[in-house]
C-alpha cells in the first residue's frame, strides 16, 4: 500500500499533482500486478491535512507505540527500543505516596552508600510485583526491560549492596512504614492477624548449625562458660540454642524432605501486612506468636486482638497475649478430643444466622474464655462428600482382607497406616480383622463443617468473633499471593542476610500490590494487565534523546484517579544532544 501521486495540466496549462492512496494486486489472468486506487485525497494543494492526521492516528493505535512514532516521526529520528512503563510509575507513585522513599533516603543520610540505594531497592520491589525474577535478572530488566525513574541502570552488585543494607535496617524501615502507613490509610488495628508458612530450598544438605538467641538470629560470639549461656551471667536461662537457617522441618508446602525457613506475617482486618518475621526452618509455632506479641508492642499500638489458628493455642500463648490489656480469638483442635472441646459439642442451643454460609452459637464452659461453634453448611457439605469417598476406598482395600493370612492383614495394615485419610476409619478387632469404624464415623459426621473458637474478650460478640477469625483467610491469601504472583520461591540466596532481605522486599512488593487492590476493589492480576500496555519509546536524532509514554487508556486513567496518582507526563525524559 502506498501513496501515489498523479500529475495534470488544467486550462491554463499549469501542472496540478492529485494524492491518491493505492496499493498493487495480483492479476492472475494477465499474471501480473495491476494497481488499484483506494482512496483519492484530490488535489495536494487543496488537501484536508487535519483528515489526513486523524486518519494516521487512527491507524497508529494498532501498532507498538514505540513502533507507530518511529514510522511516523521522519528520517531524523531514530526508533532506540520501548520499555515497561506503566507498572513501574504505578508502583513508584504509590510508594512516594507512602513516603517509603523518604524513609529510605533518611536512613542513608547517615552512611556513606550510594544515593541510588533507594532506587534500587524499589526497583527490586518492582520487580517482585511485575515481573519477579533472580537479582541477577532483575539487573537486567531494570532499564532495558522497564523504566524505572531516576534509575537508568543497575548492575546486579548494585542489587546485592542494597539488598545487604536493608538486612542491616529492617527493624527502623518496618517501624516507620507501619506507621506511614496507618496514618495515610487511617488502619484499624484493632484485630491483628498472624500466621506463618515455610518455604523450602531445593539444595541437598541444610545449613550447619550455628548459636541463635531465642529470635533466631545469629548469635556474634556465645560463650557457654558464662553462666547461662547469654554473655551476661544472670542465669536467666536465655540459653543460645544450635540452629541452622536453612533447615528441616515440618513443611506447610508438604516437603519435609527439603530444608526450609519459617515465615511470619502480621495482617490487618483490611488485608494489609504490617510486618514480616523470618526464622530456623525447625522452628515451631508454639513460641512465635510471644516474640511477634512483644515486636508489636514496642511500636505502642493500642489494644489489640489477636486472632490466630490452632497452631498458636497453647495455655502459654494465651496468658501471654492477655498481657497489657490484649485480647485473643484463636482456634481450638475439635478432634483433640480436650474436655474443652467436648463440653463444646455436647452442649444444646440453636444456631444464629451470621450470613448464608455462616452460623455460629455460643457455648458456656468456664467464666473466663468463651467458647464459639461456627458452622458452615457448604463446609459440612464438602466434608461429608469427602468421608464418603474415602469410606468407599478403605472398603474396597480391605475387601477381601479376611481371607488373607495374619502376616498379609499386617501388611496391608502397616499400608493403610501411611495414608491417614483411610486409617482414621479403620479399626482392627481383637482377631486381627480389618473392618470399618463405624463409631468414627458417626463422630466424623457430628463434625461436618464445624470449628471451635476461643476468646479471652468479653465485649465481643459471637458474631464478630466469628467474623474475626474467619479474616484470617486473609493472611492466607497473602501468602497465596506472596508464592503465586510475587514469587517468593524460588529463593535465589545462599546467605542469610540476603534470604531475610528477599523476604522483605517480597513483604513490601505485597503491600503496594494489598493497598492498590483495597483502594480500587480490582484484582492485581488485572491492574497489572492493563497497564502492561502503557510502554514508554526511546528516540534519538540530532537535537538529542527523548522518551515519549504511549496513550492512557479509559480503565488505566480511572485506576490512576482511584489512587489519587497525577497522569504521567507525555514526555517522559528529554536530554539534549552532546558535543560527543
Amino acid at each position: 500500500m502506498f501513496v501515489r501521486t498523479a500529475t495534470r495540466k488544467n486550462k491554463n496549462g499549469t501542472t496540478v499533482r492529485y494524492l491518491q492512496l493505492a496499493h498493487n494486486e495480483w492479476d492472475p489472468v494477465a499474471k501480473t500486478a495491476k494497481m488499484k486506487v483506494l482512496h483519492n485525497f484530490g488535489r495536494e494543494d487543496q488537501i484536508d491535512r487535519a483528515a489526513v492526521e486523524r486518519l494516521v492516528s487512527s491507524l497508529c493505535r494498532l501498532l507498538d507505540p514505540g513502533r507507530a512514532a518511529a514510522l511516523t516521526s521522519g528520517a531524523e529520528l531514530t526508533f532506540i527500543g520501548s520499555a515497561a512503563y506503566g507498572g513501574p510509575y504505578l508502583l513508584d507513585q504509590l510508594w512516594r505516596q507512602l513516603k517509603i522513599d523518604t524513609i529510605l533516603t533518611r536512613i542513608l543520610a547517615s552512611t556513606r552508600r550510594s544515593v541510588f540505594t533507594e532506587r534500587v531497592l524499589f526497583a527490586l520491589v518492582a520487580n517482585r510485583a511485575l515481573d519477579a525474577s533472580s537479582k541477577l535478572a532483575a539487573s537486567h530488566w531494570i532499564g532495558r526491560n522497564a523504566h524505572i525513574q531516576g534509575l537508568p541502570a543497575c548492575s546486579d552488585d548494585a542489587c546485592y549492596r542494597a539488598m545487604d543494607w536493608l538486612h542491616q535496617v529492617q527493624d527502623s524501615v518496618e517501624r516507620k512504614v507501619f506507621d506511614q502507613v496507618a496514618t495515610l490509610l487511617n488502619l484499624e488495628v484493632d484485630l491483628l492477624f498472624f500466621d506463618t508458612t515455610s518455604t523450602y530450598f531445593q539444595i541437598d544438605e541444610p545449613d550447619e548449625p550455628i548459636a541463635r538467641d531465642q529470635r533466631g538470629v545469629p548469635l556474634p560470639d556465645p560463650d557457654p562458660e558464662n553462666g547461662d549461656g547469654d554473655g551476661d551471667g544472670d542465669g536467666d536461662g536465655d540459653e543460645p540454642v544450635m540452629k541452622g537457617f536453612r533447615a528441616r522441618g515440618t513443611s506447610k508446602d508438604h516437603r519435609d524432605d527439603l530444608p526450609q525457613i519459617v515465615i511470619g506475617m502480621a495482617v490487618t482486618r483490611d488485608g494489609i501486612p504490617v510486618r514480616v518475621w523470618s526464622w530456623p526452618g525447625n522452628t515451631t509455632d508454639t513460641a512465635l506468636i510471644r516474640q511477634v506479641k512483644d515486636d508489636m508492642r514496642d511500636w505502642t499500638l493500642s489494644k489489640i486482638v489477636w486472632v490466630g489458628d490452632r497452631g498458636f493455642a497453647s495455655a502459654d500463648n494465651r496468658r501471654y497475649l492477655r498481657q497489657g490489656d490484649h485480647h485473643y480469638i484463636i482456634g481450638e483442635r475439635l478432634r483433640s478430643g480436650s474436655a474443652e472441646s467436648k463440653a463444646a459439642l455436647s452442649r444444646q442451643g440453636r444456631y444464629q444466622d451470621v450470613a448464608d454460609n455462616l452460623k455460629v452459637k455460643e457455648v458456656r464452659i468456664g467464666e473466663t474464655d468463651r467458647f464459639v461453634i461456627c458452622f458452615n453448611p457448604d463446609g459440612a457439605t464438602r466434608d461429608a462428600a469427602i468421608r464418603e469417598r474415602l469410606i468407599a476406598q478403605l472398603e474396597e482395600v480391605i475387601a477381601g482382607s479376611d481371607a488373607l493370612n495374619a502376616t498379609k492383614r499386617a501388611e496391608l495394615r502397616g499400608v493403610i497406616s501411611t495414608k491417614p485419610g483411610l486409617n482414621r476409619y479403620l479399626r482392627t478387632t481383637p482377631n486381627g480383622l480389618l473392618r470399618l469404624d463405624a463409631a468414627k464415623v458417626k463422630t466424623e459426621a457430628n463434625l461436618d463443617g464445624k470449628y471451635l473458637l476461643r476468646c479471652s474478650d468479653p465485649k465481643l460478640t459471637a458474631e464478630d468473633i466469628a467474623v474475626g477469625y474467619k479474616q484470617l483467610l486473609e493472611v492466607e491469601r497473602g501468602w497465596r499471593d506472596m508464592k503465586q504472583i510475587i514469587d517468593l520461591r524460588p529463593v535465589y540466596h545462599r546467605l542469610e542476610e540476603r534470604i531475610r532481605a528477599h523476604v522483605i522486599l517480597c513483604w513490601l512488593a505485597l503491600l503496594l500490590i494489598r493497598i492498590i487492590e483495597t483502594t480500587t476493589g480490582s484484582t492485581w492480576n488485572r491492574i497489572r494487565d492493563e497497564f502492561d500496555l502503557l510502554t514508554v519509546a526511546t528516540f534519538t536524532g540530532p537535537t538529542g534523546t527523548f522518551r515519549q509514554r504511549a496513550e492512557l487508556t479509559k480503565p488505566q486513567r480511572d485506576i490512576l484517579a482511584k489512587l489519587d496518582i497525577p497522569t504521567p507526563k507525555k514526555i517522559v525524559e528529554a536530554a539534549p544532544a552532546t558535543d560527543d
